[in-house]
């Protein structure tokens, strides 16, 4: 296990597929995180991704506006939740608009609309053993959208009492 003061990071992909739909996925933390042991783990920084299956940036129909959007939680909900849901850690959502008539990249990219939280001042302390990445694009990609997100963490100690309050309180 990682020491406190050590950064580390934790990586994950999702495919939020382009049918509207919501997609969600488990990232465990296991590793990491212990309640009863008294290890907590604390996000300093968020970093997220949007792509094609290759890592390439996502193509958008022609004269269309193309969004995906994205949630990480400590509970899973199948479904987008509001910010101000307590088991939010962080979300976010990018539009995109291709006013070149056919498929092509984006003319204009805004990922203003959402949270977008990317680092907090003391960081965001998790205390579950998953957290759920998911989200979703709409139909005006034409191939699938995915989600690459990267958190910047570190391992901490609590007493046993406020790791079990904190875990609770984040189920």
């Amino acid at each position: 296990m990682a020491r406190s003061t050590d950064s580390f990071f934790i990586r994950s992909t999702k495919d939020l597929g382009n049918t509207n739909a919501f997609h969600e996925k488990s990232i465990d933390l296991g590793a990491y995180v212990d309640a009863l042991g008294k290890s907590v783990l604390r996000i300093h920084n968020i970093q997220v991704t949007y792509s094609d299956s290759t890592g390439a940036s996502s193509i958008v129909d022609g004269n269309e506006v193309g969004v995906a959007q994205w949630q990480l939680t400590t509970q899973s909900f199948g479904s987008l939740q509001l910010s101000s849901n307590r088991s939010v850690v962080s979300d976010g959502r990018i539009h995109m608009f291709n006013d070149q008539g056919t498929p092509k990249l984006a003319s204009n990219v805004s990922d203003v609309n959402g949270i977008n939280l990317h680092e907090w001042t003391n960081g965001y302390l998790i205390a579950v053993e998953q957290l759920y990445f998911g989200g979703s694009a709409t139909t005006t990609f034409p191939g699938d959208v995915y989600c690459s997100i990267v958190m910047e963490c570190t391992v901490e100690t609590m007493t046993q009492s406020a790791a079990m309050a904190l875990a609770l309180s984040q189920q």
